[in-house]
């Protein structure tokens, strides 16, 4: 079986390490989704984990913020395949003694399904050292979009507004209260369900969420689809809460934002003839912003510039 071809970084090499070990009992990788074959079509499934510590600290979020953000991941990644969910399952840990800690954190799953318009199907609960939350999504689509099939000449097209997320990060990290807005990007983030599927039925050709940051997902889409991306920093549409955070940084919004996580927005490649007018018409059906940032060329390489500058960035890595 063809696996998509993944990017750099060293959560992919473990993947790569995992796949070689398993041979031919491993399907399909290198996806936001696992695909599966239906009489109807397909059934698309995404599996994440959130743990305490590391994707998240208690003294940040309530435990309904926890289990919204848990389900929120999974989510995004049925709307980069454009599905359609039909619904999350969920496994808990918590710490031995802490009373209606379950039931608060599956309040915020349950809270963003309804927002998104499906249910919570079951799932499985433990003790454990620390808050662990893994959220499986469960989706259809007759047609899934998955990051290969960007051809040269597409062009780069992102949702909503990027470096939210990480700007509440720095800014707690530095012992700081997050701006509000920045707070509930990172706290209450919205998967683009429905501009996946508006962008899976106007053409689109290849989407990645970008829960790992554009610098990092960028460059797992030119894998997948084997081709060369470049992106113009100054096209991104920055979150007016990272002008704060930035003041003292020396670098510019563009490529602070670029640089961060979590933002759960969807980088789409759209056939030449996509422009404004279809931009605008996705807004007006999906109430979200869709912004040109970029090209699809022949090649390999993602190249970032700014101002015509070259600039060296990174995405987000587990394992770092």
């Amino acid at each position: 079986m063809r696996h998509f071809a993944l990017g750099p970084g060293s959560e992919f090499d473990h993947i790569r390490a995992i796949v070689g070990l398993l041979g031919d009992r491993v399907g399909q990788v290198g996806d936001d989704c696992a695909i599966v074959r239906r009489p109807d079509g397909f059934l698309v499934l995404s599996t994440d984990l959130s743990i305490e510590r590391h994707h998240f600290q208690r003294e940040w979020l309530s435990l309904e913020e926890v289990g919204w953000r848990a389900a929120a991941s999974g989510l995004s990644d049925l709307a980069a395949e454009g599905a359609e969910p039909l619904g999350l399952l969920a496994s808990v840990a918590v710490p031995k003694g802490e009373a209606g800690a379950t039931e608060r954190i599956m309040a915020g799953v349950g809270a963003l399904a309804a927002d998104a318009g499906t249910i919570v199907l079951g799932g499985d609960l433990s003790a454990g050292p620390a808050v662990i939350v893994d959220v499986v999504a469960v989706g259809h689509a007759t047609r899934p979009i998955t990051r290969a099939g960007a051809v040269p000449g597409d062009g780069l097209w992102v949702t909503g507004t990027l470096g939210g997320a990480r700007a509440a990060l720095d800014a707690w990290r530095d012992g700081r209260e997050p701006a509000p807005a920045a707070r509930e990007q990172f706290a209450r983030p919205v998967p683009r369900l429905a501009a996946g599927r508006w962008l899976a039925a106007h053409g689109v050709r290849a989407m990645i969420d970008l829960s790992d940051g554009l610098a990092g997902d960028a460059r797992h889409l030119a894998a997948a689809s084997e081709v060369g991306l470049r992106i113009k920093l100054e096209q991104i549409p920055v979150d007016p809460s990272v002008v704060s955070e930035i003041v003292e940084r020396g670098v510019p919004a563009q490529c602070y934002a670029a640089e961060g996580g979590e933002d759960y927005e969807l980088l789409a490649a759209l056939p030449p003839e996509f422009g404004t007018a279809e931009a605008q018409e996705c807004q007006r059906s999906c109430g979200v912003v869709l912004t040109r940032i970029g090209d699809v060329v022949a090649g390999s390489a993602v190249r970032f510039t700014f101002a015509g500058v070259p600039q060296q960035l990174d995405g987000f890595d587990h394992f770092a």
